[in-house]
């Protein structure tokens, strides 16, 4: 079965040059591009909220992430 795709527009976003460089080694490593390693980030974070969506590029292809095992306070992270 095929199913429809959209374009989304994502553009013109400023960060801090270490959060770029850790993105693009992630992007790197996954062998994803930069938009669809946040595509993906931001689909797993709807999801672990309980926003219901069939997939981000597929159905299924999104699992919702929980942080609250990987930190003893809950869902806040610090990377770095």
């Amino acid at each position: 079965m095929v199913h429809r795709t959209v374009p989304i527009l994502l553009r013109g976003g400023n960060v801090l040059p270490d959060f770029r460089d850790a993105l693009i080694t992630e992007s790197n490593r996954s062998g994803q591009s930069v938009n669809e390693v946040i595509i993906r980030a931001a689909a797993e974070r709807l999801a672990q909220r309980g926003i219901q969506f069939a997939g981000a590029f597929e159905p299924g292809d999104v699992q919702p992430i929980n942080d609250n095992h990987d930190h003893p306070h809950g869902s806040a992270r610090h990377v770095g």
